[in-house]
């Protein structure tokens, strides 16, 4: 009886060993996916930046890039810079950290595609994903003309820097598991660079991506399996029963988690296969991506104090419309379960017929901005 205790003992340790790994390396895997994509990216971003007056084509911005990017870290980042040099107003700069928050959610539908061949699985991680798309579609719809209106973020962006005492505040913060991934991924993008011969370019992109892709896809199959096997029913149960009757604990973990790995991506992709496994449903796990929006604000906030003002103003604005988002579909459950409505209609569309998939993630992320940029510039 001891020894077959002592058996499972190891095997489950075996197993949770492995999905570790699995973790480790689907991370890594999406930060190279990330970086193929920026290498094509980062020339055309640096080009869409240029005579925004137009805030319909600074969120189109916004969003496209961040998309091309895969992340909305850089461009807030480039946001600060061309702000604080004075290259970009600030009134102009307000719609493209919005749209920022849109395009960043691409990073989770994509990952969502790794369970693409297993019908029930790949309805709850579509949905899953695509929930966090969906808030931040609806943030904007209600937040962006409520800022053309009355400059609600930006006017209170600028109050809280002259009220609060932030600018002493400063430093960076360097995330030990932001920092292992990135290694990883850096690595295995020096052996491909070494292995193939091939300098940064759109060859070296398409090779990354094409690893990358089969790395998310490889890892989410073993993450899936040993999610099932290493959560327990009751644990299951237990887990869905708490964060359902506690949002704020689902908000809290979130802004947490991702104010320590520096990433919002990183805590949503990781929700997606505990979707997909069913460990986690999706109404205990959405408040926790609301806690990630929040969260991703962290970091840029406390490294802008010691910019000046104009960075520290942005960053501010970041906050205020991830914060007001919450507060507008987090507080009553019956707003809190549009988004989820609307994302389980999306997978439901998606399952039946994959052509949606492509619909939906070109056209919210590509096709719509892009012809935003085009019209409204």
């Amino acid at each position: 009886m001891a020894s077959l205790m002592d058996t499972r003992r190891i095997g489950w340790l075996a197993r949770l060993i492995l999905l570790v790994l699995m973790v480790y390396a689907f991370l890594a895997a999406i930060e190279l996916f990330k970086n193929a994509i920026g290498m094509i990216g980062q020339g055309a971003a640096d080009r869409l930046f240029g005579g925004l007056e137009n805030p319909f084509a600074g969120l189109a911005v916004g969003i496209l890039v961040t998309a091309l990017m895969q992340s909305s870290s850089v461009t807030t980042s480039m946001v600060v810079a061309l702000v604080g040099s004075g290259e970009l107003e600030l009134q102009h700069a307000v719609p493209i950290v919005m749209g920022a928050n849109v395009g960043t959610s691409i990073t989770c539908a994509l990952v969502s595609l790794g369970h693409i061949t297993r019908r029930a699985e790949f309805r709850r991680a579509f949905a899953g994903a695509t929930a966090h798309d969906v808030f931040n579609l609806l943030s904007v719809a209600v937040l962006f003309p409520l800022e053309l209106a009355t400059g609600y973020l930006r006017h209170g962006a600028q109050w809280l820097v002259r009220a609060l005492p932030l600018q002493a505040v400063g430093g960076e913060f360097h995330s030990p598991v932001k920092t292992a991934v990135v290694w990883l991924a850096r690595s295995i993008q020096a052996w491909v660079q070494r292995g193939l011969g091939l300098q940064e370019g759109v060859a070296l992109a398409g090779v990354l991506a094409v690893l990358a892709a089969a790395m998310i896809v490889a890892a989410l199959v073993v993450i899936t399996k040993n999610m099932r096997v290493l959560m327990a029913d009751r644990i299951e149960q237990w887990l869905n029963r708490v964060l359902s009757r506690s949002g704020l604990l689902g908000l809290a973990i979130g802004a947490v988690i991702t104010a320590a790995v520096q990433s919002s991506s990183i805590t949503t992709s990781l929700l997606v296969p505990m979707f997909g496994s069913g460990v986690l449903t999706l109404e205990a796990g959405f408040p926790i991506m609301l806690g990630a929006n929040i969260g991703t604000t962290i970091t840029a906030l406390l490294a802008s104090t010691v910019t000046g003002p104009a960075g520290l103003t942005i960053a501010l604005v970041h906050l205020l419309f991830n914060v007001s988002g919450t507060l507008i579909f987090f507080p009553l459950k019956p707003v809190r379960r549009i988004p989820i409505r609307l994302s389980e209609k999306l997978a439901d569309l998606a399952v039946r017929n994959w052509i949606w998939i492509v619909v939906y993630v070109v056209g919210v992320f590509i096709v719509v901005p892009l012809a935003g940029i085009l019209i409204w510039r």
